[in-house]
């Protein structure tokens, strides 16, 4: 247990280190110094921590979003790139909104935390399958939650890590007997970020040979969708056709993860951070994957086939998923990453040596949340 608590002790000390006074925690939003300008009026004119040496990430867009949740405001389409396809991901917005009582100031507060709360809330809901006690135990808690993609996810304000507690809910909300219950919070996941409704597959350990159980399994899969199928239609009368826009980050299968290989190989030529972090991330995706896909052979359960569908998007994610220091698949993916521990927590004789391979990810994730290296 003490080694648990001195994790979620630094990780608190290291969010402290983003903290200004008069802005909160909003370094953490990313709003570039050079695109105030662009801001929506009601951003630009609440605290926030503008950076001078960044040109900002995807979250500056959320956060905007946040302060006006509807989009009524027709300067947010100014005020980002892609904005239909951003809007898809709502929830997030809608929860600082709520949690700033509407007040632009407040909600943007809300929002620059709103990935610390969860990052403590999957903390604590972990500890379900994985027992910290243990060194075992916590090194695979501590592999989920210090993993790139998570980290980078609280460090950049993101989606991933919301839509990734939302789908270890619906998995606990599921193994209680709750199957339509998991349905709605696996919907409200597929809000956070829509890739996560990929984790309705695991509705298919509810299937059994009486007629019923394929009634309730299609259900759950409506419901799961229904939400997202709303909030697009509903985009759909504000942006028309373009409410769709998006779909090419899907590509040829092997397209991406061939053109990543690719790259990072050819770094090795003159390694430096990218290249090293990236073979690292790579080397834990490979493991990632084989304990799930070995798992859903094994014991077929909720986690496998939650976590199953996310290798298939490694697949067919376009190389744009891959680009960076590691990039954007180790958080894209990070259901795969968290699952993956769940299944090794359950294997009493996992080698060490896999529970390394598969956590190699950490590395970067500290060392970009800690130190700020990307």
């Amino acid at each position: 247990m003490g080694v648990s608590i001195a994790i979620v002790a630094a990780f608190l000390a290291t969010t402290a280190t983003y903290y200004h006074p008069g802005s909160g925690l909003t370094a953490f939003i990313g709003f570039p110094a050079d695109s105030h300008h662009t801001e929506i009026p009601a951003v630009q004119s609440a605290p926030h921590v503008d950076d001078e040496t960044s040109g900002g990430y995807d979250g500056q867009f959320y956060a905007q979003f946040a302060v006006d949740p509807l989009l009524r405001d027709p300067a947010i389409d100014g005020a980002m790139d892609l904005a239909p396809y951003r809007a898809r991901r709502i929830l997030l917005s809608w929860a600082a909104w709520a949690a700033g009582l509407g007040q632009p100031a407040r909600v943007l507060q809300a929002y620059a935390v709103s990935n610390v709360v969860c990052w403590l809330a999957l903390a604590w809901l972990l500890t379900r399958w994985i027992d910290p006690r243990t060194p075992r135990g916590a090194a695979l808690w501590a592999g989920a939650l210090l993993s790139h993609g998570a980290l980078s996810s609280v460090r950049y304000a993101l989606t991933d890590l919301p839509g990734a507690l939302l789908v270890t809910a619906a998995i606990a909300v599921l193994e209680g007997g709750r199957p339509l219950a998991a349905a709605v919070v696996l919907g409200a996941a597929g809000l956070a970020r829509e890739t996560m409704t990929l984790a309705a597959a695991m509705f298919v350990t509810r299937l059994r040979r009486r007629p019923a159980s394929w009634l309730l399994v299609a259900t759950c899969l409506l419901v799961t969708v229904l939400p997202l199928l709303l909030w697009i239609d509903y985009l759909r009368s504000i942006y028309r056709s373009l409410a769709f826009a998006g779909g090419d980050h899907i590509t040829l299968p092997l397209t991406g993860v061939w053109w990543k290989l690719r790259m990072t190989a050819s770094g090795w030529a003159a390694p430096g951070y990218a290249t090293v972090a990236s073979t690292l991330a790579l080397a834990s995706l490979v493991a990632q994957a084989g304990i799930v896909l070995r798992g859903l052979g094994r014991s077929a359960g909720p986690w496998a086939w939650a976590a199953a569908p996310f290798v298939a998007l490694a697949l067919v994610s376009h190389p744009v998923i891959w680009t960076g220091a590691p990039g954007a698949f180790t958080r894209v993916l990070l259901p795969l990453a968290i699952g993956a521990n769940v299944l090794l927590a359950r294997e009493t004789r996992a080698p060490w040596w896999l529970i390394v391979l598969a956590n190699l990810g950490v590395i970067p994730g500290v060392l970009l949340f800690a130190f700020g290296w990307a």
